[in-house]
C-alpha cells in the first residue's frame, strides 16, 4: 500500500513512519525541509521524502499522484498564539485541493476531542479542519485524541517537569478539569487499524485510554508513579494570563504553546462512546502504565520522537538547510582551536553535550543564561536533549537547534534558539588531528552589537575552558 504521511516530523508522525514501515508499506513523507528526515535507518525502496509546504500551493506538485491513503497530521498550536487558526484553515484546504488531484481513497486525520460546548481556538480550529476534510471527494476517517501520553510527548514532558520540580503546587482552578488520556502506543494502534478499513469511512472516532482523570489526578497518579509525595493546593485567583506563565516558567514548554494549552486545559476532553477498539481489537492501556512504558523507553535511550521536535524559531521555518552555510561577512566570531590525542573519545564528548552531562564548563552561567532566556520570553534550557550520546539534524539541544550532525565529517554545527538581537552558530568539527570550535554571531543592528561586546568577557572563560574540557587538555 502507498502511503502519503504529513507531519512526518512530528512527534506521532515519527513514531508512526516506524510502524507503517515493519507493516510493509511503501511511504512518502511530507516535509518542509528534508534534512531534518533522517531516512537513512529504512529500507530505500520503501521511505522517499518530499518536501511540501501545505501553505504554499507551488510545492504541491510534488506530490504523487498514485496514492491510497493519506495520513493528516499537520497542526500548528506551537507555531502561533493568535494566527493558528488561519494557518490551520488555508492548510487544510490546500490539502483537501491536492488530495482530490489523486487516487487517494482514504484520509486519516488525527485531531482532538471537541464535546464542549466553549471550545478553545485550539479545539475550534480541529474542529474546523475536520470540517474541510468531510467536505472533500475522499472517505475521511477522523481520530480525535485528548492527553497523548509517552516519552517525549508535550503533555509527559509538562507533567513530569511539574512533578519532579514542585514538592508543593499552588495550582490553577483547570487542574479539576476532567480528561480521558491515552497512551501514546494506542494512539498509534488506532491510526494503523483503521487503514482502508471501510467500516470506519465516513466516521469520527474519540480515542481515549480507559480512565477519566482530573489533571490533579494525573500530577498525583504521575507522582505515585515515581514514588514522590506532592502536595497541590487549587487557588480560583489565576488568570489564563497567569496561568500560561506559571505554566512556561515552571516546565520546558514555549510560552505559545503554554497560552493554546492552558486555553485547552480549561475544556473537558471525555470521550463519547464508540466501539472502535472492539472493532480494531486494541486493548486500552492505563495511565500508569503508560507512564511505566515511557520511562522505560527512556531508561533505554529508545525515544523515537519528542514534542521539542518542533521548531521554536520561526526564522527556521524556511528550512535548516538554508542556514548549514555560516555566514562571514558582517559577523563576530570566538574561533578556538586545540590538538587532540584521541579523536574517538573528543568525538564523543563532542555528541554527548548538553542535557544532563552540560557543557563541559561553568555550567552556572549556561544555567544562568537559559533562566534569563525564559524571562525574555525564550525557550530557556530545560528541554535538554532527546537521547544522550546520539543527535539528528532538526533535533532540540537545550536552546540550540542541530543543524548538522554527521560523524563521518566529525562535524556538529548548531543554531541558536534563544532570545537574542541577530542570529548565533555554534560548531565543532575535528581535522587533521585538531579540535576546531567557532562561535558565530550575526547582529541585527546597534543592540546586536552592543549585545556581543557585553558578552565577550563571558565568552572568553566559557569558550577557553569548554574546549579544553571536550579535548580534555
Amino acid at each position: 500500500m502507498k502511503i502519503l504521511l504529513t507531519g512526518a516530523t512530528g512527534y506521532i508522525g515519527k513514531r508512526l513512519l516506524s510502524v507503517l514501515v515493519n507493516e510493509g508499506h511503501s511511504i512518502v513523507c511530507c516535509v518542509r525541509d528534508s534534512k531534518r528526515l533522517d531516512i537513512s535507518i529504512f529500507p530505500i525502496s520503501q521511505v522517499c521524502v518530499i518536501e511540501v509546504d501545505f501553505l504554499n500551493k507551488d510545492s504541491l506538485k510534488n506530490i504523487p499522484k498514485d496514492i491510497d491513503v493519506a495520513y493528516y497530521l499537520i497542526h500548528s498550536m506551537s507555531a502561533s498564539i493568535d494566527d493558528f487558526e488561519h494557518l490551520e484553515t488555508e492548510s487544510a484546504l490546500n490539502f483537501r485541493e491536492a488530495l482530490e488531484k489523486t487516487k487517494v481513497q482514504q484520509v486519516v486525520y488525527l485531531s482532538g476531542i471537541v464535546n464542549g460546548e466553549n471550545l478553545s481556538k485550539h479545539l475550534l480550529s480541529r474542529k474546523s479542519v475536520e470540517t474541510i476534510l468531510t467536505k472533500a471527494s475522499f472517505h475521511l476517517t477522523t481520530l480525535r485524541a485528548g492527553i497523548v501520553v509517552g516519552s517525549g510527548s508535550a503533555s509527559f514532558e509538562i507533567i513530569r517537569d511539574i512533578v519532579e520540580k514542585l514538592p508543593f503546587m499552588i495550582a490553577p482552578l483547570w487542574l479539576n478539569t476532567k480528561s480521558q488520556p491515552i497512551a501514546i502506543r494506542n494512539v498509534i494502534e488506532f491510526l494503523k487499524g483503521v487503514l482502508l478499513k471501510s467500516e470506519t469511512y465516513g466516521q469520527s472516532y474519540d480515542i481515549g485510554g480507559p480512565e477519566v482523570l482530573t489533571y490533579k489526578e494525573l500530577l498525583l497518579q504521575f507522582a505515585s508513579a515515581r514514588n514522590l509525595k506532592r502536595t497541590i493546593v487549587i487557588v480560583p485567583v489565576m488568570t489564563p494570563k497567569l496561568s500560561s506563565y506559571w505554566l512556561y516558567f515552571i516546565t520546558s514548554t514555549t510560552y505559545k504553546l503554554a497560552v493554546n494549552l492552558v486555553h485547552s486545559m480549561k475544556v473537558e476532553v471525555i470521550c463519547k462512546p464508540n466501539n472502535l477498539s472492539k472493532l480494531l481489537n486494541i486493548n486500552l492501556i492505563s495511565y500508569r502504565q503508560a507512564i511505566q512504558q515511557a520511562f522505560d523507553k527512556i531508561e533505554q535511550q529508545e525515544v523515537l520522537s519528542s514534542w521539542t521536535d518542533a521548531l521554536s524559531n520561526e526564522t527556521l521555518e524556511k528550512g535548516i538547510s538554508k542556514f548549514i552555510n555560516v555566514p562571514k561577512f558582517g559577523c563576530f566570531n570566538d574561533f578556538k582551536k586545540i590538538k587532540v590525542a584521541d579523536e574517538k573519545l573528543v568525538l564523543k564528548r563532542i555528541w554527548s553535550i548538553g542535557g544532563k552531562n552540560g557543557w563541559y564548563y561553568a555550567d552556572w552561567l549556561w544555567t544562568m543564561r537559559g533562566f534569563l532566556d525564559k524571562l525574555f520570553g525564550g525557550v530557556g534550557l530545560r528541554r535538554g536533549r532527546k537521547n544522550a550520546f546520539e543527535l539528528n539534524a532538526g533535533e532540540a539541544l537545550d536552546f540550540w537547534r542541530v543543524l548538522l550532525a554527521d560523524k563521518d565529517e566529525k562535524r556538529l554545527l548548531l543554531y541558536a534558539e534563544m532570545k537574542l538581537p541577530g542570529e548565533a552558530w555554534l560548531e565543532f568539527q575535528i581535522k587533521d588531528g585538531y579540535l576546531f570550535q567557532t562561535a558565530t554571531f550575526r547582529p541585527l543592528g546597534l543592540w546586536g552589537r552592543l549585545y556581543w561586546y557585553s558578552v565577550l568577557p563571558f565568552h572568553y572563560f566559557i569558550f577557553n575552558g569548554m574546549i579544553r574540557r571536550i579535548a580534555n587538555n
